[in-house]
């Protein structure tokens, strides 16, 4: 039987190579093994740990071992100040995008009966990371894979968050509707992209991913079409690749938005684009 600290050590033997995260991740997967957390693994180093929890533990490591992401193994999450629920029918959700929550919080303010719409929402991270800090906005979310929306509606309801979640191909769902806010974390990925065959974004849905040949196809048309969803200086605020700023600048300028800027994360990399109708 081993222990611990012994299962750790050769978890990190194992993933060294293949993970700047190593002993966080095989600490991760113990943990989850275990049916404990990471602060009991590192107060009990010496504590055995049962033939079914080793077992666990092996074929949790192995799906890592094989580039699987820990979200997907793990079944969960950390945004924002949320715990959510992502399968490998959802993008998982990335520190990165948690500057448009930041943001559109910061230039919406405080006011009352906000509408806001998040399109593409995936496990649903942006609407309900802005629904726990401004329960009293009227939030709606869609997303065009049912897989995906079955996600946000459970994490919406493990989380008791007010977001109203709708099937939809971007704006359809939508047709009379206006809105303050628009966000969005759409496909962004050029198809012959070679990163799509490398580390997370061999697991994640290709989907929710590419967008054509330069991947802009997607952002075109919600740019496009959202000018017939924002009322009066409702504003539009969309994440991109490290490489397109200008691009999506040029895309909101051609539609005649206002003010329009690109924010940096905390990388020094521009990763949002936003503009005033």
């Amino acid at each position: 039987m081993a222990t611990v600290a012994e299962l750790i050590n050769e978890g990190v033997s194992k993933l060294r190579s293949l993970s700047e995260t190593a002993a966080l991740d095989v600490e991760l997967l113990l943990a989850q093994a275990c049916d404990k957390n990471r602060t009991w693994l590192k107060t009990w180093p010496d504590a055995d740990v049962s033939a079914s929890q080793q077992q666990l533990f092996q074929s949790l490591l192995e799906r890592r071992v094989s580039g699987e992401p820990i979200a997907y193994i793990s079944g969960f999450q950390s945004f924002w100040t949320l715990d959510l629920k992502v399968t490998p029918a959802t993008l998982i959700p990335r520190q990165e995008t948690e500057l448009i929550v930041e943001s559109a919080l910061a230039l919406v303010g405080q006011e009352h009966n906000i509408s806001v719409l998040d399109l593409g929402t995936g496990s649903g991270a942006i609407a309900l990371a802005i629904a726990s800090e401004r329960p009293e906005w009227n939030i709606q979310a869609c997303d065009s894979s049912r897989e995906a929306l079955q996600v946000a509606q459970d994490n919406r309801q493990t989380l008791n968050l007010n977001v109203d979640f709708k099937y939809s191909d971007w704006f359809s769902a939508f047709e009379d509707q206006h809105f303050q806010l628009i966000v969005s974390n759409p496909p962004y990925i050029e198809s012959e992209d070679p990163h799509l065959g490398q580390g997370d974004l061999r697991f994640e849905p290709v989907s929710a991913l590419v967008s054509g040949v330069d991947g802009l196809d997607d952002i075109r048309r919600i740019v496009a079409d959202s000018k017939q969803h924002l009322i009066d200086d409702g504003l539009l605020m969309i994440e991109h690749g490290y490489n397109q700023g200008e691009a999506i600048r040029r895309i909101f300028n051609d539609q005649a938005f206002n003010h329009v800027e690109t924010l940096k994360d905390l990388s020094d990399i521009e990763r949002v684009t936003l503009g005033y109708r």
